[in-house]
């Protein structure tokens, strides 16, 4: 019998599995994985993007869905006592430009590191089982069973993440124990995501990475979602930063409900575009079209845009009137891609959905239907933006739920 039992090694479970253990529970975590952290070794690109160092209002305002019901957890744990608490287990933190706070030595794998050593020296017993069933008894949660064998404990945690990215272990189980528990699921969707187009010349563009651009989401005629930086153009639509962030946007995909415009040259108002266009063409009156912009847009880009313009390639340069030159300034500043779907959740980042919070105490984690039955992380239907912000909600939640394991 032990006091503490944790479903998952990820970010929510091991920082729950320390604290537990710091305040004196004996605990035991399920990790089916032969590793801890499998998911946190490649957050950030390999990097660990831990939070955001940012007043607790700016995390509220990062989180699209059920945002109100973070404000205690955030209360009880925010950004400054996860960078703490980093710090003090070993692992320098550094601050990038949105806040964003890294490892100083850009390693996610130190984060998993410090955790493991952490929770040695806590002596929190780790056993890599997949764990099965909970077991439930006159409506008290107490143990779990896994590969057949019974495991009885005071309290349990859920804390195995969501069904993106399903090769680290996320493949669900947390929903699957959460309804034999009789807790609704909302409806599970990718976050944070890759975006699919059925423009063609995406696949002729696959490869491309575009810098220093500001690219726009619209819902029909509104922009929700505008920010500068870099994306990718894929096989099967785009990719990259700025894309994934923007996916988190869009909560009710429909085929041609969302598009994207990309600002290939954001620096430059229109006026400044229309000049510098005029300095291409002065340079190359007597050329075709698509050989006089050769300087002014990436060299794979040049072919799919002035097809997109209407102006023939092989069109004379001196001959292009001011309103079509006015007209190919406005596609540059605004280059459109449509939005036909997500690709599929494994290749999020972060599933949107899950353990309904109407069913959970925002206070203490524990389920309102089971006693002794708690939830941390992205188990919980609760997801934000790029940034940070999710995996604090996994801490927050997290050292929630300890204070009362």
């Amino acid at each position: 019998m032990t006091d503490t039992i944790i479903v998952g090694a990820g970010a929510s479970g091991c920082m729950a599995g320390v604290f537990s253990a710091r305040y004196g529970k004996s605990v035991l975590i399920f990790e089916p994985n032969e590793k801890i952290g499998r998911k946190l070794r490649i957050t950030g690109k390999g990097r660990c993007n831990v939070t955001n160092n940012s007043p607790v209002e700016e995390h509220m305002k990062n989180i699209p869905v059920n945002s109100r019901f973070m404000y205690s957890s955030f209360s009880n744990f925010g950004a400054s006592d996860t960078m703490n608490f980093f710090e003090e287990i070993g692992v320098p933190l550094k601050t990038e430009r949105g806040n964003r706070v890294f490892p100083v030595s850009d390693k996610a794998e130190d984060i998993v590191n410090a955790f493991d050593k952490e929770l040695k020296k806590l002596n929190v017993k780790i056993i890599h089982k997949r764990v099965e069933s909970l077991i439930i008894e006159n409506g008290i949660c107490c143990g779990v069973v896994a590969q057949g064998k019974e495991y009885r404990s005071n309290s349990v945690l859920i804390a195995c993440g969501g069904k993106s990215y399903s090769v680290t272990g996320s493949t669900g189980d947390g929903y699957t124990l959460a309804e034999s528990a009789g807790h609704t699921v909302t409806e599970l969707k990718p976050s944070l995501v890759p975006i699919v187009s059925d423009d063609k010349f995406c696949s002729e563009l696959m490869g491309l990475s575009l810098h220093n651009v500001t690219l726009k989401l619209y819902d029909g005629e509104k922009v929700i979602y505008s920010e500068f930086g870099e994306m990718l153009f894929t096989h099967f639509g785009l990719s990259g930063p700025l894309v994934l962030s923007a996916s988190s946007h869009i909560r009710q995909m429909q085929k041609n409900r969302y598009k994207f415009t990309i600002d290939l040259k954001p620096a430059l108002s229109p006026e400044q575009l229309d000049a510098r266009i005029q300095r291409d063409f002065a340079e190359n009156l007597n050329r075709d079209f698509i050989n006089g912009i050769r300087k002014l847009l990436p060299s794979k880009l040049i072919p799919v845009i002035v097809k997109i313009s209407g102006i023939s390639p092989e069109r004379k340069v001196n001959s292009i009137t001011k309103e079509e030159r006015r007209k190919f300034g406005e596609l540059i500043k605004a280059f459109p891609v449509k939005i036909s779907g997500f690709r599929p959740i494994d290749e999020a980042i972060i599933t949107s959905g899950g353990v309904s919070v109407k069913e959970i105490n925002p206070k203490t984690m524990e389920s309102k239907l089971v006693s002794g039955l708690f939830f941390a992380g992205e188990v919980i239907d609760v997801d934000a933006y790029t940034g940070g912000f999710n995996l604090q909600i996994a801490f927050s939640t997290a050292y929630s739920a300890s204070l009362y394991l």
